[in-house]
């Protein structure tokens, strides 16, 4: 039994065939409308358009980086001349510095050697002295 209130296979069906024919029609008429081409046609234009800018960024980030790494590479060749060139002063600063200090241990040597020498000069002295102040003891005079 059915409800009086709810509708039969066949009244579903013919409600479902309308909707469908009123959507295809529907369809039909965006399809044939005249003003359709156009708004396709400025939609690709537009995609056109945008393609065309994506490209442009594209290729002007490309020639950006290149200018970049050009830039690196001049900065990078700089940093090392400017590295070699200081290696070079340190390089003669440590000549330099080995040079001085073999002149001043030299210099320490030959005051040392004039120290021992003047040293034993006067221990030599002494030692004649006390000789000679024992001999004049002994002798007497």
């Amino acid at each position: 039994m059915s409800s009086p209130h709810s509708p039969d296979l066949r009244d579903r069906q013919t409600s479902a065939a309308a909707a469908k024919k009123a959507l295809l029609e529907k369809f039909r008429q965006a399809a044939e409308d005249p003003g359709r081409a156009e708004r396709e046609a400025e939609r690709r234009a537009i995609v056109e358009a945008r393609t065309q800018r994506e490209a442009e960024r594209e290729a002007a980030r490309k020639v950006h980086e290149a200018e970049l790494e050009a830039e690196r590479a001049r900065l990078a060749a700089e940093a090392e001349r400017k590295r070699l060139q200081e290696e070079v002063v340190a390089e003669k600063a440590r000549k330099d510095a080995a040079e001085l200090a073999a002149l001043v241990a030299a210099d320490e040597a030959e005051k040392a050697t004039q120290l021992a020498a003047d040293q034993k000069a006067a221990r030599d002295a002494r030692y004649a002295a006390r000789k000679a102040a024992k001999k004049v003891r002994r002798r007497g005079y």
